[in-house]
């Protein structure tokens, strides 16, 4: 099986693991403006429908008027509508809210994945399961993801670049250790983040091997791994005499290189024939 079909069941099941219910979801929401509420209050059809939340945060609620909505949880503002309608109005209502229509907070999704583009944030949404709502992502990809968090004034309306916040707005993360479960703390998705996926670094493979070529540097990779995904050494190659060029302080550099010594991004691993 190729390392993308793995790569791509494996960001499929630590999905699946992280996938919580959408009550969970909702009840971590924050309401935010021209999200539209779903209220039911127990035995009161004329107090139960469909609410949007205004340009100013509230909710126009009849019999209490307009009720401060933004911000909130679903919880809170269903517990600020309890205290309004128990105002002389209803004896101990029973509220229930939801989101009918999620309108109010997004993020965005960039680089190597098959759907880049904005999506509506409705509720608790973590790295992965941002980047699953993208299409996964594609063979090119890295693990290194970057998450952009603009300030609190930011304009959010579409995607950020790093080089246009501060450093201290950006978040790197490792995808392998996310979909592996060696990261046990997955950030959570806020209203503006933009999420970049890195294309993956390259080493080169020439000589001697059955399919010399360009491949994706992955976590430890090794000279004989590489060799591997290389389909092996040809009839005339040899283990010895190998070596590999690689930038060091700008200047390319050639040295000899064994089987279990580490490949660095762009290194070039040249196998040679042997002599007899």
């Amino acid at each position: 099986m190729q390392a993308s079909t793995w790569r791509w069941l494996a960001l499929v099941a630590a999905l699946l693991a992280l996938t919580r219910p959408v009550a969970t979801q909702e009840q971590a929401y924050n309401i935010g403006s021209h999200d539209v509420l779903a209220v039911s209050v127990f035995n009161q059809p004329q107090l139960t429908g469909s609410f949007e939340v205004g340009s100013d945060g509230a909710v126009a609620f009849p019999l209490v008027g307009r009720v401060k909505a933004a911000g909130l949880t679903l919880r809170e503002f269903e517990a600020s509508l309890v205290k309004a309608l128990s105002e002389n109005i209803l004896r101990r209502p029973e509220v229930s809210v939801t989101v009918e229509t999620y309108r109010s907070q997004q993020f965005f999704v960039i680089g190597e994945v098959r759907q880049p583009g904005a999506y509506v944030l409705s509720g608790r949404e973590t790295v992965v399961q941002a980047i699953a709502r993208a299409g996964y992502t594609t063979p090119e990809a890295g693990d290194d993801v970057l998450v952009v968090r603009p300030g609190q004034t930011a304009n959010t309306r579409g995607p950020l670049q790093p080089d246009q916040v501060d450093a201290k707005d950006v978040l790197r993360v490792n995808l392998a250790d996310l979909t592996s479960g060696a990261s046990p703390d997955t950030p959570v998705v806020q209203h503006g983040d933009t999420i970049i996926v890195g294309r993956a670094e390259q080493v080169f493979i020439l000589g001697q091997v059955k399919t010399p070529g360009a491949y994706r540097l992955t976590r430890g990779l090794t000279v004989v791994q590489l060799i591997s995904m290389a389909g092996g050494l040809t009839d005339r190659g040899t283990q010895r005499r190998m070596k590999v060029t690689r930038m060091v302080n700008g200047r390319k550099q050639e040295s000899k290189i064994s089987l279990n010594d580490p490949v660095l991004a762009n290194d070039t691993i040249t196998v040679a024939e042997r002599w007899f």
